[in-house]
């Protein structure tokens, strides 16, 4: 299957990037010192801003704290942290098909993590703080589209969470899902899926698909 698109949005962590042994680490230790139901928290945790996720369980004046403190723990070590199956190939088969990444880290995550999985990173990346509204909201697709001057509805974004594909689609792109951090019927929004970024190439003016 050919996908045409004029560029690729990438989602990172779950979709490039494996860093869940130092996320759930991390959670887990922020969970006690808050009181917080770990497994709770966690449960929908993948894919949105930390302060979007710390704001679900803690009243507004401990957000930014609380916020900064999982931050900080989750960048006390580098245990775990991956390239997913595909992904480094798939980018560097790119050619000049323009592409941009778009996460829910902050930009020191992002360094971080991707560094030590070897995952290149593109020119164009919207990170937590570039947004008003993290996923599903929209704006981080919309402004990685902007910013690449291709109108979103050209666009493929590649995500593994709900909370990403809701935020490709509502900002008018294809969606790709991988299979790699959630089942299969939790992404039926999707418009395509594949097991892992093995199965995507880079084709003529757009993406190849080997579902």
């Amino acid at each position: 299957m050919i996908l045409p698109c004029a560029a690729v949005l990438f989602d990172v962590d779950g979709t490039l990037v494996d860093s869940t042994p130092l996320v759930e680490r991390a959670a887990r230790e922020w969970a006690a010192e808050y009181g917080i139901d770990p497994e709770e928290f966690l449960a929908d945790a993948h894919g949105r801003r930390t302060s979007d996720r710390v704001a679900e369980f803690l009243p507004p004046g401990l957000v930014a704290e609380a916020t900064a403190r999982l931050d900080a723990l989750e960048s006390t070590g580098t245990d775990g942290i991956t390239a997913l199956p595909g992904a480094v190939d798939l980018l560097a088969g790119l050619g000049g098909l323009p592409h941009a990444f778009v996460t829910s880290m902050d930009r020191a995550q992002l360094a971080l993590r991707t560094g030590v999985a070897g995952v290149p990173l593109p020119p164009t990346v919207v990170t937590a703080e570039d947004v008003p509204a993290g996923k599903p909201d929209p704006s981080g697709y919309l402004q990685a589209a902007a910013r690449l001057g291709v109108d979103p509805a050209d666009c493929v974004v590649i995500e593994d969470a709900p909370a990403g594909i809701a935020a490709g689609r509502a900002a008018g792109a294809t969606v790709v899902a991988v299979l790699t951090s959630h089942p299969k019927e939790s992404l039926t929004t999707a418009h395509h899926t594949v097991e892992t970024l093995t199965r995507v190439t880079a084709a003529p003016a757009g993406l190849r698909l080997a579902t």
